[in-house]
């Protein structure tokens, strides 16, 4: 370990690091009240968050989303660059033509 300018100790190598950070945490003992034989942790730790858009949530609007923005890309594709209705492109005919082009069937 080496120092820094201030005098304390410090890692130097990685594995070193992480030994140091699994040592137990402080426990100090509270002088200021009389009676006061009571440890305390200097790092308490933090109840787990509750979160209020749960991920699972998260998951399912990203995905609709994604659902909406093909659909709208598609829908504008297929007006402006095809000059079909927009429309036309949520109906099963138009899908099976295009497939058929794709794979030169029929």
């Amino acid at each position: 370990m080496s120092t820094n300018p201030t005098g304390q100790k410090q890692p130097t190598t990685r594995k070193q690091y992480k030994h140091t950070s699994e040592e137990p945490k402080a426990i100090k003992e509270t002088k200021d009240k009389p009676g006061a034989d009571k440890q305390v942790r200097s790092n308490k730790e933090k109840p787990p968050r509750r979160r209020i858009f749960p991920i699972w949530l998260r998951l399912i609007v990203i995905t609709i989303l994604c659902a909406v923005a093909l659909i709208i890309g598609l829908m504008v594709g297929y007006s402006v660059l095809g000059d079909g209705q927009p429309l036309d492109v949520l109906k099963i005919e138009t899908w099976e033509h295009i497939w058929n082009i794709a794979t030169k069937t029929k």
